[in-house]
């Protein structure tokens, strides 16, 4: 059985550390506790991962946050993987820092990724896993508060986070989304 797991984030050094990025830093800790390598590809940086006799395929969309739906719909087409199968790490600015939520469908909440692949799948039924960033800003920062890094007292929450993140995702590929969400969503 296949999946495509796919970070969103920002290509570049620049957006390296910032809130947005928390897809790409996601993936980035999966892969290195299996000490598996990136390479770059068409529309994406991708590895693969073998788990429980599951393959893996996670992506880090480089086609920028805006049109991460192209990079979405090309590698769900060209490795034949069903859209349940396909799962999408985010950033969200409605969740506390460090919340995390796993869903089947939804809107795109506002959050241009999400929206391009939508528009790109033409479906909003396909499984997120939405990690909080927290909304510490005025009205208007938005923008500068998720290309912003992350401060010294986020990155402690991040790092232990991250990790319950990636066993959500094993959950999610082997016991299935339903049992995943009643298991950590609320936790």
């Amino acid at each position: 059985m296949k999946f495509l797991i796919t970070g969103l984030g920002n290509p570049g050094s620049k957006y390296e550390f910032t809130r947005h990025n928390v897809g790409y830093k996601v993936l980035d800790a999966l892969a290195n506790a299996s000490n598996i390598q990136f390479s770059v590809d068409k529309h994406g940086e991708l590895t693969e991962l073998k788990h429980k006799g599951r393959t893996l395929l996670l992506l880090k969309p480089t086609t920028f946050m805006n049109l991460s739906g192209k990079a979405v719909n090309y590698w769900l087409q060209k490795e034949k993987i069903k859209i349940e199968n396909l799962l999408v790490i985010t950033d969200d600015i409605s969740l506390p820092l460090g919340k995390l939520r796993l869903k089947g469908k939804g809107s795109d909440g506002g959050h241009n990724g999400l929206k391009s692949i939508q528009e790109s799948i033409n479906t909003n039924k396909f499984p997120r896993l939405r990690f909080g960033i927290g909304n510490d800003f005025h009205q208007g920062q938005q923008v500068d508060y998720v290309l912003g890094n992350w401060e010294l007292t986020e990155i402690q929450t991040l790092d232990s986070k991250i990790k319950t993140a990636n066993d959500m995702i094993y959950s999610f590929c082997t016991i299935g989304i339903d049992r995943t969400m009643n298991f950590y969503n609320n936790k």
